[in-house]
């Protein structure tokens, strides 16, 4: 019996015993579970990974939402201009575009122990691709660029991508009606006004130039000036491949100096055929217009015009407010950055090509340039009268210039109010065109175009229309043009080139220096026609205002519009701060 309790009593300990024995079990082994979970949740976090070569504290200022989530910005390449360096902003998905406020341009030397300098950007602008074109200072000889965002240190920056010569460069690339690619190309050096052996060339697409065995070449069918017209593959048509990014396209020349470096990404900035929304374009190239834009904008609607395209060239003023503030009013304009310097005949073509699917017709001319109708009739009337034939591509207007008029400082009621005296000759003529009879080469010259076979020009006669041309100003607007010159093969002020050309102002030579005579230059007939008319049409007759004529409110909108994008972005960066 003892035995027995004892053996019982062995049996009922290992009873109490097993329960015991399965608690501790139940507490070990989640323990070790939780322990072993841990570990593997430690080990997966530090697992090597390919990780991108910015900070984490560079992410963290550059991303909104969580670092961890997604890529940082990156650099996608830089472009060495004569002023000024183009550095191309790479953005992930969903991410908030950076401000001229948040960025500093970082310029770094070689050596074992290279120098900084820092400066601003002088502007940022979108791009096409969803990124950001910066404008930093000129790039000093033997420096490197790249980004750091304001607060951080200039250690710890974004590092650069590829830097490219202006000079050598395919910079632009769309796609046309007839799924051909217009390239346009720096370097080449063709002649002006004529077309190219094709021959000699090739177009070359992909995703990464450095993989030859991955490269799409294929024919040229046209080549002038600085423009390549290419056969566009049926794989760049049908859209590249997600995993492969957006496609490029370079021009090679045979035989020679090989393929161009490029930043051109062909893409299509024209819909498909459509009746047009607007019968009557207008379409520029400039530089700080801002203080004669609104002249310009509002004289022109009220002749006709219903479309305006700024191509934007490096402009360092207001001009991107007073165009929103033109938009706010009504008027259907857009501005389009080309940075190019000297590419005039590129943008009119980049232009023209756009203007396809949304313009009648076109007009080629400068913020300084008016149509004058004596007859009080609109610009598409005059079309009307000059296009009885469908053959006539192009009307081409000839050109009255002014002089400052003895003014010495700038007319406060506008251009069109203030200069009143010209020379009594025209000079050459300036083109409205139907986008439709371009020649497939696009060469341009002089404000007109070289047309399809089966079209002609129909010159207008100066009694019925003809432009003023405000082209010696007073004396602090004239030498702004001394910067430089927007048209490929016109030589810039400065140079010592053609300084007789009708390019240039007779007489004045190569340097920004007032002529003591200046005001009374350029007067050889007395002509009001415009102003009065303007007088007519465009003064309120309670407030002997102009309509361009800016109030103190004008002012303060302008003003408004200039820093509203800024003042958003600063909200956007503080609260991103708080929560950082």
């Amino acid at each position: 019996m003892k035995n027995r309790r004892k053996l019982g009593g062995v049996c009922g300990g290992d009873v109490v015993v097993s329960w015991r024995m399965f608690f501790w079990f139940v507490n070990l082994f989640v323990f070790s579970f939780v322990l072993f979970s841990t570990m593997f949740v430690f080990k997966g976090k530090l697992r090597p990974v390919v990780r991108s070569t910015i900070s984490f504290s560079t992410a963290r200022a550059v991303l909104v939402e969580s670092v961890s989530s997604s890529p940082a910005v990156s650099i996608r390449e830089a472009v060495k201009l004569p002023e000024h360096t183009l550095v191309f902003l790479k953005y992930p998905q969903s991410r908030r575009l950076l401000t001229k406020d948040d960025l500093i341009c970082v310029f770094s030397g070689g050596g074992e122990s290279p120098k900084l300098r820092k400066e601003y950007p002088t502007a940022v602008d979108s791009d096409k691709f969803g990124g950001q074109i910066v404008r930093c200072p000129e790039t000093p000889r033997g420096f490197a660029i790249s980004l750091a965002v304001s607060r951080w240190t200039t250690d710890d920056h974004i590092p650069a991508g590829p830097t490219h010569r202006w000079d050598w460069l395919v910079y632009d690339a769309v796609i046309d009606y007839d799924n051909s690619t217009v390239v346009f190309v720096k370097g080449l050096n063709l002649r002006p006004g004529r077309a190219a052996d094709v021959s000699r060339y090739e177009c070359v697409y992909g995703w990464d130039f450095a993989k030859h065995n991955r490269l799409i070449r294929s024919d040229v069918i046209s080549a002038a000036q600085e423009i390549v017209r290419c056969r566009t593959p049926l794989a760049v048509l049908d859209g590249p491949k997600a995993a492969h990014g957006p496609v490029k396209v370079s021009v090679r020349i045979k035989g020679g100096t090989g393929m161009l470096p490029s930043i051109a990404q062909p893409v299509r900035i024209i819909k498909p055929p459509r009746k047009k929304p607007f019968q009557m374009c207008v379409c520029t190239m400039t530089r700080n217009a801002a203080t004669v834009l609104r002249e310009w904008v509002m004289y022109h609607a009220g002749i006709g015009v219903q479309r305006w395209f700024i191509y934007d060239n490096n402009s360092d003023d207001d001009i991107i407010a007073e165009i929103k503030d033109l938009e706010s009013r009504g008027y259907n304009i857009s501005r389009h950055f080309w940075p190019w310097i000297k590419t005039q005949e590129a943008g009119f073509s980049n232009c023209a090509i756009r203007t396809k699917s949304d313009c009648d017709w076109i007009a080629f001319i400068d913020v300084d340039e008016f149509f004058y109708i004596p007859s009080g009739q609109s610009l598409t009337s005059v079309i009307k009268n000059y296009t009885t034939s469908d053959e006539i591509g192009e009307i081409r207007t000839p050109c009255h210039s002014f002089g400052p008029s003895g003014l010495k400082s700038r007319p406060q009621d506008g251009v069109t109010a203030g200069y009143t005296c010209r020379l009594i000759l025209p000079e050459r003529h300036k083109s409205i065109l139907r986008p439709e009879s371009m020649n497939a080469t696009l060469i341009n010259v002089v404000h007109h175009f070289h047309l399809k076979d089966g079209f002609t020009f129909a010159d207008v006669d100066k009694d019925f229309m003809v432009i003023n041309h405000y082209k010696y100003q007073v004396w602090d607007v004239f030498k702004e043009k001394f910067y430089r010159r927007v048209a490929t093969y016109v030589a810039d002020w400065q140079n010592d080139e053609n300084v007789g050309s009708r390019d240039r102002a007779p007489g004045l030579g190569t340097r920004p220096v007032e002529p003591p005579d200046w005001p009374e230059r350029f007067c050889e007939v007395n002509d009001t026609g415009l102003r009065d008319q303007v007088f007519e049409k465009f003064k309120n007759n309670k407030t002997q205002r102009l309509m361009w004529e800016r109030t103190a409110d004008d002012k303060v909108s302008v003003k408004m519009g200039l820093t509203a994008h800024n003042r958003i972005a600063r909200n956007i960066k503080t609260q991103f701060n708080k929560a950082l």
